[in-house]
């Protein structure tokens, strides 16, 4: 399939792996790029930049297709070292970076110097274009489904895609709810050039994280994650679990009162101990509402081929039958 995506990536299918902390290491990434999609390294995960450096090489040992890094750009005091991050990023060849959190406006010189296509994360048509202003490539757009930080303007794909389709100029990919070959389609149907995903990746066989963190996605629905962190402007869709839900009471207990540090510890330092220990009760973590459509735990190329071929049959057969053929 050929979408303004592939043609600016330089990849088969128009598929993204979101970048996803404690998740996206170089197995993950190399899996996703070497099954024709776009494998992606979360730069953060790694604590320093020689490490990232390190985990680049690694990528490339397994894959000789294209892959990029995530960079968020974290709204802190004590910033990490970005310049140092983008360093490791051009000099270890990576040439696709996936933007998230704040603007990547001032790295933006930087990034396009080392010759790297950018990416950016966002929640609606206004930051899309901003992205498009300040010379992102590409945008991915967060609708109000997705597991992370899907915003405050709580808009779902169905309005949210078409609207950045009537705006943008630039390629945009879907993410938040993409699962299958039926997300792919409607995803292209409703203006995108392909899709993210995040939440189905991880229920993959080469995801790097716990085998309790699979199973719980595979046995979640549609109901079972929750927003926190609301009254603080910095919204997160997260699992639910016995954490999750004490931090809720906090949350509705301390009011217009809340602070960070009121749920600090349901909230920090809690991806180690959930995707590496498989402790599913230490807090709060990312997952989408499209758990609810994840009920197996494939290989990476199985999923991309099954999501290939069912929208390949969509497209071809169920839509196409639908047509009414003009009598001569």
């Amino acid at each position: 399939m050929k979408t303004r995506i592939t043609e600016l990536f330089g990849i088969r299918h128009p598929i993204i792996q979101g970048g996803m902390h404690y998740v996206g290491f170089a197995e993950l990434a190399a899996a996703v790029s070497n099954a024709g999609a776009l494998g992606i390294i979360t730069a953060l995960t790694q604590k320093t930049p020689e490490l990232l450096a390190r985990e680049i090489r690694r990528c490339r040992d397994m894959t000789d297709q294209p892959f990029g890094v995530n960079l968020t750009f974290l709204p802190t005091l004590a910033s990490p070292p970005y310049p140092e991050y983008i360093q490791a990023i051009a000099e270890g060849g990576v040439r696709i970076v996936e933007t998230a959190g704040r603007s990547p406006e001032a790295y933006m010189p930087a990034l396009k110097k080392a010759g790297i296509k950018v990416i950016h994360k966002c929640t609606s048509v206004r930051h899309s274009l901003k992205a498009e202003s300040i010379g992102c490539d590409a945008v991915s757009v967060d609708g109000f489904e997705c597991g992370g930080h899907p915003g405050e303007d709580d808009i779902p794909n169905m309005i949210l895609l078409p609207r950045a389709a009537d705006e943008l100029k630039i390629p945009f990919v879907a993410s938040g709810g993409m699962a299958d070959g039926r997300s792919l389609v409607a995803a292209l149907a409703l203006g995108a050039d392909g899709i993210n995903m995040g939440t189905r990746f991880v229920a993959t066989q080469e995801a790097p994280v716990h085998q309790n963190v699979k199973d719980a996605i595979v046995a979640a629905t549609e109901l079972d994650t929750r927003l926190v962190m609301r009254g603080l402007r910095n919204t997160e869709r997260v699992l639910t679990n016995s954490a999750v839900e004490q931090l809720i009471e906090i949350e509705k207990a301390r009011g217009a009162n809340l602070k960070f540090d009121d749920i600090l510890d349901k909230v920090a330092g809690v991806y180690p101990r959930v995707m590496v220990e498989g402790d599913m009760d230490a807090g709060a973590w990312s997952c989408g509402m499209v758990a609810g459509l994840i009920r197996d735990i494939p290989s990476v190329a199985e999923l991309v081929d099954r999501i290939m071929d069912e929208a390949d049959q969509l497209v071809a057969r169920r839509l196409s039958g639908m047509l009414e053929t003009v009598a001569a």
